[in-house]
């Protein structure tokens, strides 16, 4: 049974980091694309950042460029999300995804999904 799990979570203020944890266990990973995407309140589900798990390139949409970084450590079989100089407008709940296609922006494209973490910046 494949499974995402998030950790890393939580109430920050602005200008502040915070380092997102995805578990990965169930199958084998080392050919799919990871991603993480989040979903502000009252909003649509929304691309943050994606590498391919074996390695190489990684993609960030514009509004994390500059402040997230997406990794991922296959020996722990752990992907993560460095999130540094937070905004208000960052608050949302993210969630860890996969997928066999390749690199995409659309959240349709990912066959699995983690349960989500909030993440809340406010002063």
């Amino acid at each position: 049974q494949v499974q995402l799990v998030e950790s890393g979570g939580g109430v920050v203020q602005p200008g502040g980091s915070l380092r997102l944890s995805c578990a990965a266990s169930g199958r084998t990973f080392s050919s799919y694309m990871m991603a993480w995407f989040r979903q502000p309140p009252g909003k649509e589900r929304e691309f943050v950042a994606a590498i391919a798990w074996s390695g190489g390139s990684a993609y960030r949409a514009n509004a994390v460029k500059g402040r997230f970084t997406i990794s991922g450590d296959n020996a722990r079989n752990t992907v993560y999300l460095q999130m540094n100089s937070l905004k208000p407008e960052d608050t949302a709940v993210y969630y860890c995804a996969a997928t066999p296609r390749g690199v995409s922006t659309y959240a349709y494209e990912y066959d699995y999904w983690g349960q989500g973490t909030q993440v809340t910046v406010s002063s």
